[in-house]
């Protein structure tokens, strides 16, 4: 792969490797709060636009395949460029979807808003990654990667309260342009800090000989990862985008105490990601940390599935879902670290993680079908199902990363 100068193993200050993760996260969460720009206020705009559940799944679909399409590419763009300049950009895309939502008036409003948003979304992974991975010390990366995914929790978490509660005081129109300053507020902070936001880009010396950008593609360890974001965003994409409703329909539960619980869900997981990042730090085999929590979550969601526990146990236990996703959450970007060769952060987080895209493009279209028809119980069996896919996929990056590893240490 092409040169890249990386950052020292030297420790720096701590306060330094603090400023540079919290701005970094308060990034993520911006992202992660465009992820639900839409979804929280589905309920009205099936109201007010006549909409069904697999339109509404079809707008979910639109945001992610623009994403994944988008992060794909944006790998490349990064490792050429550095990961500043587009972060500035996205931000500046999400203030115009933010407009864009409050003056919609109708469902191809809709589509073009969740165009947009994806749009934004696209640069994200490979731009935070690169900085974490050059800026922040190596024996903190751990930590690094626990903030990274705790701020992108919060995002969630924040957004269905958030659009929510300002829809319920004023009306979801002005919910967006709030919104909006929101996104103008972090975009000009992030200007102010601009010195601690800058990369290296890649560099490829003329003394070696020149490897094709794509070449990682070609790595069987790289594809076992989009496999792992695939699988195992299709059911987080279920949680979030019909959790409420499925609440609504097999429980009785009131739409705001089954908002309540999806935000509950994203705290727990929160706290989840947290704790994961000292497991993280202090663990050599990531992708069976990620594998024990992704099959724990996938039999709490069974169980939320069969009904058993009724409304509020339900709630309680879907929340716990979170917690053990969590866990996981910092193992996992060890393991895609791990997996990285040398040179091709932004390529490979890029392609890696539009899985993840991909996953959320694919699941609320499916899972939608199965909503309309009203198999509310079989929507959580099947996210489950899925989830235990991950599970192997984790396993099987792990195999391959360590079959990679192997050779070059006994030659040291």
């Amino acid at each position: 792969m092409s040169n890249i100068a990386f950052q020292s193993p030297r420790i720096v200050p701590l306060q330094q490797d603090a400023t540079i993760m919290g701005l970094v996260g308060l990034a993520h969460a911006s992202s992660h709060f465009a992820h639900l720009l839409l979804a929280p206020l589905f309920p009205v705009f099936m109201t007010e636009f006549g909409l069904s559940y697999a339109e509404l799944g079809l707008l979910m679909s639109t945001f992610f395949v623009v994403s994944g399409l988008g992060q794909a590419l944006a790998g490349f763009v990064v490792d050429r460029l550095g990961a500043r300049p587009l972060l500035f950009v996205a931000l500046g895309i999400f203030v115009l979807a933010c407009v864009g939502a409050s003056r919609v008036t109708g469902y191809a409003g809709l589509v073009g808003v969740a165009a947009l948003a994806g749009l934004g979304n696209a640069t994200f992974h490979p731009v935070d990654f690169t900085i974490l991975n050059q800026r922040v010390s190596h024996l903190r990366l751990g930590h690094a990667f626990s903030v990274h995914g705790l701020t992108g929790y919060l995002g969630w978490a924040a957004a269905p309260v958030f659009l929510v509660t300002l829809s319920g005081l004023y009306n979801w129109r002005t919910a967006y342009l709030v919104a909006a300053v929101m996104y103008v507020g972090i975009l000009v902070l992030l200007i102010l800090q601009r010195d601690k936001l800058s990369t290296e880009v890649a560099v490829q010396h003329a003394d070696l000989a020149a490897e094709h950008s794509m070449a990682f593609m070609k790595l069987p360890v790289v594809w076992w990862c989009f496999a792992f974001f695939l699988f195992s965003t299709m059911t987080l994409a279920v949680v979030q985008s019909f959790s409420v409703s499925i609440l609504k329909a097999m429980h009785g539960v009131s739409f705001e105490a089954a908002t309540l619980t999806l935000t509950a869900y994203m705290l727990c997981g929160a706290v989840g990601i947290f704790v994961g990042g000292f497991i993280a730090a202090r663990t050599a085999n990531s992708d069976r940390v990620v594998a024990m929590s992704m099959a724990v979550a996938a039999v709490l969601l069974a169980l939320c599935g069969t009904g058993l526990f009724g409304a509020v146990g339900t709630m309680v236990v879907l929340a716990g879902t979170g917690f053990a996703v969590g866990i996981g959450g910092p193992s996992r970007d060890m393991m895609i670290k791990n997996a990285t060769p040398k040179g091709a952060t932004g390529r490979v987080y890029g392609l890696v993680y539009s899985g993840l895209d991909t996953g959320f493009a694919l699941s609320p279209f499916v899972f939608g079908v199965f909503m309309d028809r009203g198999w509310y119980g079989a929507t959580l069996f099947g996210a489950a199902a899925v989830l235990l896919l991950s599970v192997v996929a984790a396993l099987g990056v792990g195999r391959r990363t360590a079959a990679a590893i192997a050779p070059a240490q006994q030659q040291m």
